[in-house]
């Protein structure tokens, strides 16, 4: 096997084995072993907590979340203003800009976090990518290979009848027909 890739890396990568990266390698092993490379990267996984940021931002990010917390906003404000005689926030919304303020505390590394877990899939999704990428392009360099041999073959079967022909005729003006 070790041959073989030697062999596939030199004449469809021009390079030695050596040489790749291991990606390269794995995808050139693949494609040695006439092996799929694609996987379903759908598939949840993390922690607890990183797919817990994942639905809180999710969440938070959403028209859902702006409305119910527009809504409890109109709520608080006119409980405080009109409605309640000894209203809980009786200073200008010094409490609500203090909930406001935590919410954002809580709301923001949960963001984050749920964005570098983004961009860590976007990362894996890139290499996977690359990785069905180099692995077609080499199958299609090997078909290219195998079309190459089957239209040299065809030519030279061509040229020994060609040949043949040529000598047939050469004969022929050695030997001229008696009339």
């Amino acid at each position: 096997m070790d041959a073989k890739l030697r062999a596939l890396a030199e004449r469809l990568l021009g390079k030695p084995l050596e040489a790749l990266s291991e990606r390269d390698r794995r995808v050139l092993k693949r494609v040695a072993e006439k092996a799929t490379i694609s996987r379903d990267l759908s598939v949840e996984h993390g922690s607890l907590g990183a797919r817990v940021a994942d639905r809180v931002a999710a969440f938070g990010g959403s028209w859902t979340f702006i409305f119910l917390f527009f809504a409890v906003l109109v709520v608080w404000v006119v409980l405080n203003a009109v409605l309640l005689m000894a209203p809980p926030d009786p200073y200008p919304f010094v409490f609500l800009n203090l909930i406001l303020s935590m919410v954002a505390a809580f709301q923001a590394p949960v963001i984050m976090m749920s964005q570098n877990r983004q961009a860590e899939k976007d990362r894996e999704a890139a290499a996977h990518d690359y990785e069905v990428n180099l692995k077609s392009e080499l199958e299609i360099m090997r078909l290219h290979e195998k079309i190459d041999d089957m239209r040299m073959v065809a030519i030279e079967g061509r040229f020994k009848e060609l040949e043949g022909r040529l000598d047939e005729i050469a004969a022929a003006l050695r030997n001229p027909p008696q009339v």
